[in-house]
Order: C-alpha cells, then structure tokens, then sequence
C-alpha cells in the first residue's frame, strides 16, 4: 500500500507542476477558468468518494467549516497560485512555497495537534536548507540580471 501511495504522490507532483507550467504558457486563458477546474475536479473527486469510500456529511456547525474553506484558503488559494504563476516571479512564487508546509506544521504544533519532534526538527532544516539554496540561487540570478549603474564619481 506504501507502494501505491507513493507512486499516487508522485503522481499528484507531476500533475501539479504540469499544471502550473502550462498555466505559464497560457497566459491567455483568464484566471476565472480556474473555477471550472475546480468544478471538474470536484465532480471527480465526487464520483471517486462514491466508488472507494464510505459517505460521512458533515454535521450542523461543521458545513461552516467546509464551505468557508472552500470559499476561503483552498478555493482562493488556486486563484492567487494562478495569477503568481502568469504573472509573477516563478523562483520567488517557488521559494515561498518551500514556506507552506513548514508554517502550517508549527501551526500545528501551536495548537496541539501535533507534537515537535526531532524528526519534525530534521524536516524544518532540510525545507529551510532547501529555501536558502534556492534563495542563493535567486540572489545570483538576479545579479547576473541586473545590468550594473555607470559611476556617477
């Protein structure tokens, strides 16, 4: 089963990354046309909850909570991805990126859900070690971008 999940998250990355490259390409197509994606992949989501899982609704006060994550981080969080990736700095959109994980485990942790551990220690170094190597990456692509001032002595 390990197997399986993993090939799925590979999967999920290579869709993904796909999507936002050829969002890229296509600057054309309006950031509205995010909502139809989403509205397809809601109906597949859909018709695979129906296949594989057993059906739970939610209960009174808990509907509030799905439609305002809907409406609110998840369902706004596709629109902005798509506006950065059409029309802002693809390393910068990248780098924070490596940032969301990382905060909304020590959120987490904040509220006690989850604990801190050595392994979740380990983790935040490689993701920080991963944001400093791109962000020196970034820092050097930007000097070479940078055509340099004539003195003004």
């Amino acid at each position: 089963m390990w197997l399986v999940r993993q090939r799925l998250a590979h999967a999920c990355a290579l869709v993904w990354s796909g999507y936002s490259v050829l969002s890229r390409a296509k600057r054309a197509v309006p950031t509205a046309a995010v909502g139809g994606f989403c509205l397809v992949t809601a109906l597949l989501a859909f018709a695979c909850h129906g296949l594989f899982e057993v059906t739970r609704w939610p209960q009174g006060m808990q509907w509030l909570g799905v439609i305002g994550l809907g409406l609110g981080p998840v369902g706004s969080a596709f629109f902005t991805w798509d506006i950065g990736v059409k029309h802002g700095d693809l390393h910068l959109l990248g780098l924070l990126a490596y940032a969301t994980p990382l905060l909304s485990t020590l959120v987490l942790i904040v509220a006690g859900y989850a604990e801190a551990t050595p392994l979740l220690a380990l983790a935040a170094g490689v993701i920080t070690l991963g944001m400093l190597v791109g962000s020196g990456a970034q820092v050097r692509r930007r000097k070479r971008e940078t055509p340099a001032r004539p003195d003004t002595a």
